[in-house]
C-alpha cells in the first residue's frame, strides 16, 4: 500500500510540474509571437491550478501510473488565437510544440542529473525515483503530445504543411476535441502504448549516448 501511495505521490507531483510548464510555454511562445489572449485570460503563469484538468492531468496518468504503462496526458488547452501570432501557420506550430518540447528539455535535464548523482537507471533513493519519474513522464507527454493527430499538438505542424482540404478535415477533427483523446486511449490504448514505449526507448538511447552512460 506505501509503494501505491508513494507512486501515486510522486506521479502527481511530477506531473503538476511538468504540465504546469507545458502550458505555461505554448502561452509565453504564444505571448512572444504577439498573440496576448493567453495573458488576457489569466494563463500566463506558473501556477498549477490555472492548468489543471481532472481526467488528463490527474486521473489518467495516475492510473497508467498504478497500471506500468507509458505515462501521459494533458492539461487545460491554453487559449491562443493562430491569426494573431506571426509567421502564420508556422507561429501556430511554434506555439503548439512549444509544450511538448519542453517535456523534452524536462526529461533530458532529469536524466543528466541521475547520471551527475550516479543513480541507475531504476533510480535508487528517493531523489532518485523522483528524477526517473521526471524523465519517464516527461517522455511520455512529449511523444502522446506530438502524435499528429486533432487536438494534440504535434498536428500543429501538419497544418502547415496540409492542403487547404486537409485543414479543414483537421479543424472538425479539432473540435471534437477530448472526444478524440479518449477514443486514443479507450480504443487504441493498447497499439498506442507500444507505439510510445518503442519511441521513449530510442529517445532513451540517445540520452544515453548523449551522456555517455
Amino acid at each position: 500500500m506505501e509503494s501505491i501511495i508513494t507512486t501515486i505521490a510522486i506521479t502527481i507531483g511530477v506531473i503538476l510540474v511538468s504540465m504546469t510548464i507545458h502550458e505555461a510555454m505554448h502561452g509565453f511562445v504564444a505571448y512572444w509571437l504577439g498573440d496576448d489572449t493567453a495573458k488576457d485570460e489569466g494563463r500566463l503563469t506558473l501556477n498549477p491550478i490555472k492548468h489543471i484538468d481532472p481526467f488528463l492531468t490527474i486521473m489518467l496518468p495516475v492510473m497508467l501510473a498504478i497500471l506500468q504503462a507509458p505515462i501521459f496526458g494533458g492539461a487545460k488547452p491554453v487559449p491562443f488565437n493562430p491569426n494573431r501570432v506571426r509567421y502564420g501557420e508556422w507561429g501556430a506550430a511554434l506555439v503548439a510544440i512549444a509544450g511538448p518540447l519542453s517535456n523534452l528539455v524536462i526529461a533530458f535535464i532529469a536524466f543528466g542529473l541521475m547520471v551527475i548523482l550516479g543513480y541507475g537507471s531504476l533510480g535508487g533513493d528517493l531523489l532518485g525515483v523522483i528524477l526517473q519519474y521526471f524523465v519517464v513522464i516527461n517522455l511520455g507527454f512529449f511523444v502522446f503530445n506530438m502524435l499528429p493527430i486533432p487536438p494534440l499538438d504535434g498536428s500543429r505542424v501538419l497544418y502547415a504543411l496540409a492542403p487547404d482540404f486537409v485543414r479543414r478535415g483537421m479543424e472538425a477533427m479539432e473540435q471534437a476535441g477530448l472526444i478524440i483523446v479518449f477514443a486514443l486511449v479507450f480504443l487504441a490504448g493498447s497499439l498506442l502504448g507500444q507505439i510510445m514505449s518503442t519511441v521513449i526507448q530510442a529517445i532513451l538511447q540517445v540520452f544515453t549516448t548523449i551522456f555517455g552512460v
